[in-house]
């Protein structure tokens, strides 16, 4: 598109996760108008740890926001994947990217701290929850539970895993269970019991149990993560620390050890969900990113990195097309088979037998055993 016609562009995007933040930030590089529509009324810091691959620091590198994201994060130089008991099973380098060769480490609420605070004032607007989407064809109108309507050429849909958008105009399927929970939390470095040693993520498998220790050193912190097999499909679950801690059986007593010294009440404890793939992620003025188009299981560690992706994807798209809808076409072209992939393999997380354990004569819904 020209870039009178991108000036032009007047374009809202719903939702200010990893996702929204970012398609704002290259949008807005573009020169288009651009508004962002928050349900919450206040950000507040959520979450835990994620990494940032070598491709998507690129991306920020090109944004110029390398640096904001930078600081409030540690790079990481391999990840190693133990037994349970930590013995080696694999170590690899992160994929290195060209200019940038390091993964970064990030909190996720200071990684979306990164994002908004990159944005021009004004751009965000808090307290506004999606009820309603109209696709008129080459507008589409936004109602939000305030009583406030917006028009726009474009709408992103960067609105997470319950979307509204994805719902109301492209599928009307729910999230997946994948027969998991995740217990997560975020401690001190110092009460890690020494498993904290340098900037690189680990993760200990055992049977039907995954740990993840992700190091923020820069807060001297550490994110602690168990993922379980378990039939509850409740979304957030109520669970013990017996429960907690029965997931770690046969575990390094050092990991137990974390687990039974964490105070409950700041344990985020949740069913584990992800969504089938979309056919369809945008009509001729409105396009999904993020976790709205295709939410996966963090498995691969993959969810925030395939937002960036999108948003430049979705920037790029926007840059090389003749026109509006054009741009839609090719930006699902590009991204929808890396992403449909990722989902794939993200779905790939147990054997059989792991699965028959939990669940006797049945194989749960979104899990796909190893082949």
């Amino acid at each position: 598109m020209q870039s009178s016609e991108l000036k032009n562009l007047k374009i809202a995007v719903v939702g200010a996760g990893y996702g929204g933040a970012a398609a704002a930030k290259a949008l807005s590089l573009l020169g288009a108008e651009v508004d962002v529509y928050e349900q919450a009324n206040q950000i507040r810091e959520v979450g835990a740890g994620i990494g940032l691959r070598p491709a998507t620091m690129n991306k920020f590198r090109q944004w110029g926001i390398f640096d904001a994201v930078a600081k409030v994060s540690s790079p990481s130089d391999y990840f190693e994947i133990l037994t349970a008991t930590g013995d080696p099973i694999m170590k690899e380098p992160w994929p290195a990217d060209g200019e940038q060769t390091h993964t970064h480490l990030i909190h996720r609420g200071d990684f979306i701290d990164a994002l908004l605070g990159v944005l021009p004032e004004g751009m965000v607007h808090l307290g506004h929850k999606l009820e309603t989407v109209q696709d008129k064809g080459d507008s589409s109108v936004l109602t939000f539970a305030n009583g406030k309507t917006v028009e726009a050429d474009l709408v992103v849909g960067a609105d997470g895993i319950k979307s509204v958008v994805r719902h109301q105009l492209f599928s009307d399927k729910g999230p997946v269970f994948s027969g998991e929970h995740a217990y997560r939390a975020v401690l001190s470095a110092d009460d890690a019991h020494g498993m904290v040693v340098d900037d690189n993520l680990r993760m200990y498998i055992g049977r039907g149990t995954k740990v993840y220790l992700l190091p923020l050193r820069h807060r001297n912190q550490v994110s602690f993560d168990i993922t379980a097999l378990c039939s509850d499909s409740t979304w957030s679950p109520q669970a013990t620390k017996d429960d907690m801690l029965a997931t770690l059986e046969g575990f390094d007593e050092r990991l137990v050890g974390i687990a039974r010294d964490l105070d409950m009440s700041t344990v985020n404890v949740r069913a584990v969900y992800d969504i089938d793939p979309v056919d369809t992620w945008h009509s001729d003025s409105v396009a999904l990113v993020g976790d709205a188009a295709h939410s996966m299981l963090h498995h691969q560690g993959q969810g925030a990195n395939s937002a960036i992706e999108d948003a430049a994807g979705l920037a790029d798209a926007l840059r090389e097309a003749d026109s509006l809808k054009e741009a839609l076409v090719l930006y699902q072209a590009n991204r929808k088979p890396v992403t449909d992939e990722l989902q794939r393999i993200s779905r790939q997380g147990w054997t059989e037998d792991e699965i028959n354990d939990v669940f006797p004569g049945q194989k749960p819904a979104g899990v796909t055993p190893k082949e």
